[in-house]
């Protein structure tokens, strides 16, 4: 079968089209025919999760049908369409732990639903388990046209939440307006703190999601509401370091925290699936929220993909899509 491998090559992760065998799934796993599979940037940035070394399998989430079941798996058949974070995912076939398969609701397609699974379950670890956030609360997310920025939104409305968003764009802010954004601020740089606290009464923010990284960790503390809790979830800035005021940490008693799969055991990670499908998934079946996907490429033209996404012109997520 075909599958994409990512190897660091100087300052540039480059992607390989490879024939490899078919795996086979072990106990508690499902094989999964995939339709379609997201794009995610920190994936593709060299010195994150890309590392110099062995070229490595490309894919996080994907959606698509069970082609198979190991031992021991209940609660699913042959043939379910189904979504779910998994290694190896862009590719034609992909192993999945059962424990993250979740099934497409009937009027999301393959590439609607690959859209949803990582950046989803994200924005719910970030927003609801550890970020508390409740309705008539404050949110800042820079970086707000990523896929994280868009579904961060798209959730934060849902639960009756307030959004600040930064981007480069105008354009994209006017667009996210007509989703629910209630202030979008132009810029790409790190001179937001003033705005954000202007528009919410000198208050500042509940909770603030840098999507950005290092070049903007301080201006989101600086940001912050009393007893503020700032997530950290990307860094395509490339910038991994960042000066932290401790005397605003002690005094505003601000929480800081990351947000990431990379290091989580699969049980830590299949714990949170759950509370997930409870909390939002009847809103994604119902049209609430809507995953938006920029464009989907197939899946011959992942380098074409990865250009677009480099480029930044995308507003949400960029698919690819299987022709099988």
């Amino acid at each position: 079968m075909k599958s994409y491998s990512l190897r660091v090559d100087g300052a540039r992760t480059v992607a390989e089209l490879n024939e490899v065998a078919m795996p086979l799934p072990g106990p508690g796993q499902l094989l999964l025919r995939v339709r379609a599979a997201g794009l995610n940037r920190g994936e593709f940035i060299p010195g994150g999760l890309a590392k110099p070394g062995a070229a490595k399998p490309a894919g996080l989430e994907a959606a698509g049908e069970v082609a198979a079941l190991g031992a021991g798996v209940s609660g699913l058949t042959v043939g379910a369409r189904v979504m779910g974070r998994c290694a190896a995912a862009l590719s034609e076939y992909a192993l999945m732990d059962a424990r993250e398969a979740i099934p497409i609701p009937a009027a999301l397609s393959f590439e609607d639903a690959a859209a949803v699974p990582l950046v989803f379950m994200v924005v719910h670890d970030m927003l609801v388990l550890q970020g508390r956030m409740k309705a008539g609360e404050w949110l800042l997310i820079t970086g707000v046209s990523s896929g994280i920025g868009v579904a961060s939104l798209q959730a934060a409305k849902l639960m009756g939440i307030q959004v600040i968003g930064t981007s480069g764009s105008a354009a994209k802010l006017g667009r996210l307006r007509a989703m629910g954004l209630d202030l979008g601020l132009a810029t790409r740089g790190a001179d937001f703190a003033a705005a954000v606290r202007e528009a919410t009464g000198g208050r500042g923010a509940d909770l603030a999601v840098n999507a950005v990284g290092g070049s903007h960790f301080a201006e989101c503390v600086r940001a912050l509401a009393f007893e503020g809790r700032l997530a950290t979830v990307g860094y395509v800035d490339n910038c991994l370091t960042a000066e932290i005021d401790i005397h605003a940490l002690h005094l505003q008693r601000l929480t800081l925290f990351g947000v990431s799969n990379k290091l989580r055991s699969a049980e830590h990670r299949a714990a949170g699936v759950a509370p997930f499908v409870a909390d939002w998934l009847p809103a994604i079946a119902d049209g609430r929220i809507r995953p938006l996907v920029d464009r989907v490429f197939p899946f011959a033209d992942l380098v074409a993909a990865q250009t677009h996404m480099e480029a930044n012109q995308h507003l949400g997520k960029i698919v690819l899509a299987m022709t099988h």
